[in-house]
């Protein structure tokens, strides 16, 4: 196979290269039986940094010991002084971020495939969290890291920074993951635990759902509990003008709103991740529960979608519901 990858991409040219990230190129490869893998082509060799290695081992054993419909699927690896690779299945519609990202392909998925995408990242999760042994989290959930097949599929990858949690002793490790989807005690702690994967779940959902990363959006909107206590008037007002927003002017405005019974999974969704941006580590949801809830039929909307503010939403915990 290690042969007929490099052939089918003529050593590494760059006409095959179809993605570039912070440690490597992906470049897809068509074998002559016609099948189609992704090869993940690492910037460092394999003699030069201890870190590097780490994390390219740290991949294969997350992706040898797992396997799941909504994670991506490692089929072998190359460690070696000259190339260092990693051979996943193929998936074509690429990364959430980059559709997302562009107008068109951004209309192609509706708010059905969306919900389906965020149940198939918290299905993923919550077996990692709660299936596995011992659990593993991601560390690094964004949606630059969800990629989608053909069918809009969303599988979990890029394993690099992923932990294998020590269920008899705290788990200390340095900070790792994406800004803007790191859980905010990372900023002061270096305990890993899965509510930081369940935050980062949070802000993809809302991006899904909104069409662009949530930025400030979230945080004013989370702010407004404490805001009648502590914060300045300023603040105060902010937070409550967030507080209400309609629902829809949330929604990305690419795509029309959803109606009937997709519009009760939207909202839904939109209600759990801000269950999951809770400032508090352990008033978040487990991935297992988000799982189960987003697998059960979901409630009637008490008034049309339309009708409803943001803040109506974060008044309600969806798991009590």
């Amino acid at each position: 196979m290690y042969e007929e990858i490099i052939r089918a991409i003529e050593d590494f040219d760059s006409i095959y290269c179809i993605g570039n990230g912070g440690h490597g190129s992906v470049y897809r490869v068509n074998f002559s039986s016609g099948d189609v893998v992704a090869v993940k082509k690492l910037h460092m060799l394999w003699d030069r940094e201890t870190k590097f290695k780490k994390e390219f081992l740290n991949e294969v054993r997350a992706l040898s010991e797992i396997r799941h419909r909504n994670i991506v699927k490692l089929y072998g690896f190359c460690a070696h002084k000259r190339h260092s690779f990693l051979v996943y299945e193929y998936l074509e519609r690429g990364s959430l971020a980059a559709m997302l990202r562009k107008n068109e392909e951004a209309k192609e998925l509706g708010w059905s495939k969306r919900v389906n995408i965020v149940k198939g990242l918290a299905h993923a999760l919550s077996y990692m969290h709660h299936d596995c042994l011992p659990p593993i989290v991601h560390r690094d959930i964004s949606s630059k890291n969800i990629l989608l097949d053909s069918e809009y599929e969303a599988c979990v990858s890029d394993f690099g920074t992923a932990k294998f949690l020590n269920p008899d002793s705290t788990n200390w490790t340095t900070a790792a993951g994406t800004y803007g989807y790191m859980a905010p005690e990372l900023a002061y702690t270096m305990e890993v635990n899965e509510n930081c994967d369940v935050y980062s779940f949070g802000v993809v959902t809302l991006e899904i759902i909104m069409g662009k990363h949530p930025g400030d959006l979230f945080s004013s909107l989370l702010s407004i509990s404490s805001s009648s206590s502590s914060s300045s008037s300023s603040s105060s007002s902010s937070a409550l003008a967030a507080h209400q927003i309609p629902i829809v002017d949330v929604l990305d405005q690419r795509i029309s709103p959803p109606t009937h019974q997709v519009a009760n999974e939207v909202v839904s969704l939109v209600k759990i991740a801000f269950s999951c941006l809770n400032s508090s580590p352990k008033s978040r949801p487990t991935m297992k529960q988000v799982s189960h809830f987003l697998s059960t039929p979901m409630l009637h909307l008490s008034k049309p979608i339309h009708m409803m503010t943001c803040g109506e939403l974060l008044a309600l915990d969806p798991l009590a519901t």
